[in-house]
């Protein structure tokens, strides 16, 4: 197949898709059994998958943002996409070369001594060769896909069109996911990932924020040579963690180096800043001296202050078992689904949460998320757009440290890591006085003053909610009204040609493309209000 055929692709996607929506629909419509639910699910996931290795561009990249979005979609379907990684065969050299030559010009290629003609890595938007300068230095010369701009925008048109007929013709919860944002979000990633220069800044950033830490390593830039379409970094030499003659080689060291990924990444996930978004194998290798390696910074994403503050007091309320603080937390975060109920899920989490963070030996991030997991997939509560790719990188770094350690070592893991990170945060007065909230005795004290509290902070969440649910109901009411006037509209439009009334046939079509209108502008009032829910609910 022809992958540059634009119409081709647009076909091959569009197709896939209507027969999925059928394969949906006649499954809802003749009620079938959950075991048969599952299957299709797992079918079409395998099918899902071979599609987008046919296609390759940014679909491959649309899967993987998909898989990590198990609060939404079915767990069969999950684990057929889960391990997909992106990596497709390499474009012919001619076609490299004349890329190179386009960006570099004839004095860029003279600072060149040479390059390897066979590529070293090769993903979907760029590949990777090694390369020598004229004084010896290795490089890694990363370089733009051929064409990927223009698969990428067609690509990008597919999506819009696909996504406006899921948004419109299947039935997905109201307030369950905002899809437009969910697209913006991806397009913003993915065209960032095309312009090099910021990954460039990105690679600089980094190199900064860990410039005094001995156990990671960022390979230097050659600024001279980095165009939007050619990154030139240091090469350096490592070996995959995940690959089973480093883990064995590793033997009892594998401990360590897993708590090195945890020390490395977790400040990234709970402080405010740029955070890698895809730390796969691939892109987190090991040092002879035992270094973390961090490569590839082309998706990454960033989290705000207000929301690694919103962060850090999440983990202090489950710290202290302060589950009401823990629900207005995640109502400010935007995790609360309109019409959860706060007084609910606080009880169930009061319930539920069954980790002792009264005894500190036992607090464990990794044991903590489990715990959030099941909470997710239980409550009213989905994932945030905005953390989507913050989820990636935590789940793909869970998934290194899984493959080092057996899981009975992995409620020890963390503990050390995160309570330096927790005595970092403040003074170590402020990290014992959690440790104090977490003790039976100051519970009392915790429900004394929820108690007193309680009123007040109930009546507020529930203004809110009211409110938000008001809202949603006016604009779902007016798209509802505005549809029903349109579909008239085509009736009395046929009726009238049927009839041959011209009187009736334009007023049929007036009526048609006013409620046309008014039912585009109550959808984008609608999906603007969702976008920026989260903000107006703090």
């Amino acid at each position: 197949m022809n992958k540059k055929n634009k119409l081709l692709r647009i076909y091959k996607v569009l197709s896939f898709a209507l027969i999925i929506f059928l394969q949906i629909y006649w499954y809802k419509w003749t009620r079938k059994p959950e075991a048969e639910w599952e299957k299709l699910w797992e079918r079409i996931g395998k099918r899902f998958r071979k599609t987008l290795f046919e296609l390759e561009g940014l679909l491959i990249k649309v899967g993987q943002f998909i898989s990590i979005r198990s609060d939404l979609l079915p767990s069969p379907f999950i684990k057929e996409i889960q391990d997909l990684t992106d990596k497709v065969p390499p474009s012919k050299w001619s076609e490299i070369q004349k890329v190179l030559d386009e960006e570099w010009g004839e004095e860029g290629s003279k600072k060149v001594r040479s390059i390897q003609e066979e590529a070293i890595a090769s993903a979907s938007i760029g590949e990777v060769y090694k390369g020598i300068l004229h004084d010896g230095t290795a490089i890694a010369i990363k370089v733009q896909r051929p064409e990927i701009q223009s698969i990428v925008q067609t690509d990008f048109r597919t999506l819009k069109i696909l996504l406006w007929f899921v948004d419109h013709l299947v039935p997905i919860p109201k307030g369950l996911i905002n899809l437009s944002v969910l697209f913006q979000e991806l397009k913003q990633v993915i065209e960032r990932e095309l312009d090099f220069s910021k990954e460039k800044e990105t690679l600089l950033y980094f190199r900064e924020r860990y410039k005094d830490r001995e156990i990671v390593k960022i390979p230097a830039i050659h600024p001279e040579l980095c165009t939007k379409r050619v990154l030139i970094m240091e090469w350096i030499e490592g070996k995959r963690i995940t690959d089973l003659e480093t883990i064995n080689e590793m033997g009892p060291y594998k401990e360590e180096v897993a708590q090195r990924l945890v020390k490395v990444f977790l400040p990234q996930w709970l402080e405010p800043g740029i955070f890698h978004a895809d730390p796969h194998p691939g892109n987190v290798l090991l040092s002879r001296g035992g270094e973390i390696i961090l490569l590839d910074f082309g998706m990454a994403g960033e989290l705000s202050k207000k929301d690694a503050a919103h962060f850090q007091a999440l983990i202090e309320s489950f710290l202290a078992k302060n589950y009401g603080k823990t629900v207005e937390v995640l109502s400010h975060l935007g995790f609360l689904l309109p019409n959860a109920d706060s007084k609910m899920v606080e009880r169930l989490l009061n319930e539920w949460i069954s980790i002792d963070l009264a005894d500190l030996k036992e607090m464990d991030l990794i044991k903590l998320k489990l715990e959030i997991n099941d909470l997710i997939a239980a409550l009213p509560i989905q994932v945030p757009t905005r953390f989507v790719f913050l989820g990636r990188s935590f789940i793909t770094i869970e998934g290194i440290v899984r493959q080092l350690l057996p899981e009975e070592e992995l409620i020890h893991l963390a503990k050390p890591v995160f309570t330096e990170w927790l005595s970092t945060q403040g003074s170590k007065w402020s990290f014992y006085w959690r440790a104090i909230q977490s003790q039976p005795l100051f519970k009392i004290f915790h429900s004394i003053t929820e108690f007193l509290d309680a009123p007040q902070k109930y009546e507020q969440l529930k203004e809110t909610e009211q409110r938000r649910e008001f809202q949603f109901a006016v604009y779902e009411s007016r798209k509802k009204r505005f549809f029903q006037l349109f579909l008239l509209g085509l009736i009395g439009m046929g009726t009238s040609y049927y009839l041959t009334e011209d009187l009736l046939l334009k007023i049929a079509t007036a009526l048609s493309g006013l409620s046309a209108v008014g039912y585009y502008v109550s959808s984008y009032n609608l999906s603007k209000w969702l976008k920026y829910m989260p903000e107006k609910r703090r």
